[in-house]
């Protein structure tokens, strides 16, 4: 947990406890470009202190949940492309070596296991997905697209939580989103025929994003105990299906 959160009538304070990666940093910076830009998509940022915390404004909705209806995967669509219009020039990137090297890592400890986990984690290792530092799309990547930071007022979604956010690639932000575990079970065929992404650096980025979960999920990861049983197989088993793709 990188934060608490206090709420008082349309005020949102969020108190960081840790800020490895300057989340309040990236929180700020980019929140305060995304709502000059598109009122109302985003929190509009108040005041920060050195404690550290941010204050914002509250925005209406309830938080998405898989699997996605249509009206809500066009809508999510449409706040996609509305924070992917924007220029994100002014933004921190996104360290993308960091995150292939952290995925390496943690699959080559997964390797040494037993089972579908460890079969997973030798595959992609034998098959890592070809270089996605390069960014050839730039856009303002969100960088934690779990559908509940997502808002859902029956009409419309607007986006909160932009502590990983940064300068980031098109490609790779959609197929974080595709692959982040909390949309399990959306079929996502409409919105990525939408973006129409470049099929082989999709694919790619996809298989990375999957053995990044992997990562997590897996023994021992961060994530293993906030699953059911039998989340980490079935994540495996999704890695083998891309690696094999």
């Amino acid at each position: 947990m990188t934060h608490t959160i206090s709420v008082s009538g349309s005020v949102l304070t969020k108190h960081y406890v840790s800020w490895s990666r300057n989340e309040p940093g990236r929180e700020w910076a980019a929140l305060t470009l995304l709502s000059e830009a598109t009122p109302d998509l985003v929190p509009h940022p108040l005041s920060r202190t050195r404690a550290p915390s941010l204050t914002m404004t509250t925005l209406p909705g309830e938080p998405l949940t898989a699997p996605l209806r249509l009206p809500q995967l066009t809508a999510l669509g449409d706040a996609i492309e509305t924070l992917w219009s924007i220029p994100p020039s002014s933004l921190p990137a996104i360290d993308l070596t960091a995150l292939v090297s952290r995925t390496r890592a943690g699959l080559t400890t997964l390797q040494d296991g037993d089972g579908v986990i460890a079969r997973a984690a030798s595959a992609w290792l034998n098959n890592e997905p070809p270089d996605l530092t390069a960014v050839p799309d730039p856009v303002v990547a969100h960088g934690d697209p779990n559908l509940a930071n997502y808002l859902w007022d029956g009409t419309r979604v607007r986006i909160v939580d932009f502590e990983d956010a940064g300068l980031g690639d098109r490609t790779v932000e959609l197929a974080n989103l595709v692959e982040h575990l909390s949309g399990r079970g959306t079929d996502w065929t409409p919105l990525v025929r939408r973006f129409a992404p470049d099929p082989a650096r999709f694919h790619a980025a996809r298989s990375l994003w999957a053995g990044f979960w992997l990562t997590l999920i897996g023994p021992g990861g961060p994530s293993a105990h906030r699953n059911p049983p039998g989340t980490a197989e079935a994540q495996a088993e999704r890695v083998l299906t891309l690696v094999a793709g």
